[in-house]
């Protein structure tokens, strides 16, 4: 594993989750950031751990796979997360600037962003 303080480690976990969130990054690249940024693991050694295959690691990783919502908490889990539901009124608003980077990395935009007034 990498060696990361443990405030460097919640911030850096923090930072992801708002880009996922935010619709910056997918579900892929998230588990990837975490997989390589928190961890330092190779997908071997962090599918092992998540008691998965490589290969189904890697189709998540690529937003290829279809996983369930056990095996998204089995790995989620060793960030101390889960999935859950949340509401959309309460999405971050996303600046211009920003959604232009999500075009440029191809990641899919956010499922909706706030109207001047509601």
């Amino acid at each position: 594993m990498k060696l990361i303080s443990i405030e460097e480690r919640q911030k850096l976990i923090e930072d992801i989750k708002l880009k996922n969130v935010a619709g910056l990054e997918t579900l892929g690249t998230t588990i990837r950031r975490l997989r390589v940024e928190v961890t330092g693991l190779d997908q071997a050694t962090f599918a092992a751990m998540c008691k998965m295959s490589t290969k189904a690691l890697y189709q998540l990783e690529t937003d290829k796979g279809n996983p369930t919502i056990n095996t998204l908490n089995g790995i989620l889990r060793i960030f101390g997360m889960r999935m859950t539901l949340g509401s959309l009124i309460n999405m971050p608003i996303i600046p211009a600037e920003d959604r232009a980077v999500i075009k440029k990395r191809g990641a899919r935009p956010p499922a909706r962003t706030a109207k001047a007034g509601l």
